[in-house]
């Protein structure tokens, strides 16, 4: 079946002395696996190596065979053109960082237009701004509601915030209940958006600790978590 969809580049690992395969998060069909044959020689061909760089937003012409196979990709072009996030040091760790934790996050083949768009729309903000220190922690907090495991907030006022359970209380119930600064920096994160983050400060600690305390959250919640390899190398550039 030919299909056309947009889709946003999840991760390209090179197979073969030539070949590509292309995990994609696609709009109309969910997660999706193509092998690109011979495109790291190709130089006349339709297909390019770079238009697969992570998190690139394309339109894809497509087959689609459904039967668990790697599908085909006929033709590709980009959708929306970034000027800093593959240029730009801090923004490429980023975008490295959240790519895997995408792919780590989101197994679905089946179409989820509302957290396609709150992606799309995400990255194109982050592409247009500098302020962007805590862009990681604000993208992750909200991306879990549409993985359907946001917090429930109605204690946020309590010092407790329950792992587990995903709730905030009044007094530490069970071994994941968490409270301190981690805690307190992770509360201003909630309700805001991203046009708010560049009157968010955070120290490097706070940030550290904060993002570590989210993603103990994604590890209890989702089923397969891996921790990101790119953690290491973000947290070195912000610190």
């Amino acid at each position: 079946m030919q299909v056309s969809t947009r889709a946003l580049v999840f991760s390209s690992v090179k197979y073969a002395e030539a070949d590509l395969i292309v995990s994609c998060f696609t709009e109309d069909y969910g997660l999706k696996s193509y092998l690109l044959r011979g495109i790291m020689k190709s130089k006349k061909g339709k297909l390019r190596a770079s238009l697969f760089q992570p998190l690139t937003q394309l339109h894809l012409e497509a087959i689609h065979k459904d039967k668990g196979t790697l599908e085909r990709i006929k033709e590709a072009k980009v959708l929306v053109p970034y000027t800093t996030l593959h240029t730009q040091v801090v923004k490429s760790s980023v975008v490295l960082f959240l790519a895997e934790m995408l792919k780590n996050s989101i197994q679905e083949e089946e179409a989820n237009g509302d957290l396609f768009e709150y992606i799309s729309v995400s990255l194109q903000w982050l592409d247009a701004h500098e302020a962007i220190a805590n862009f990681h922690i604000l993208f992750l907090l909200k991306l879990t509601a549409y993985l359907g495991i946001y917090p429930d907030t109605s204690g946020m006022e309590y010092p407790y915030f329950n792992l587990l359970e995903g709730n905030f209380e009044k007094e530490p119930l069970g071994d994941y209940s968490e409270s301190g600064d981690a805690v307190d920096t992770l509360k201003r994160f909630f309700g805001i958006n991203f046009d708010d983050l560049e009157g968010t400060k955070t120290t490097k600690k706070q940030r550290f600790e904060a993002l570590n305390l989210l993603l103990s959250y994604y590890q209890l919640h989702l089923q397969g978590y891996k921790k990101p390899k790119s953690l290491l190398v973000l947290n070195q550039l912000f610190n």
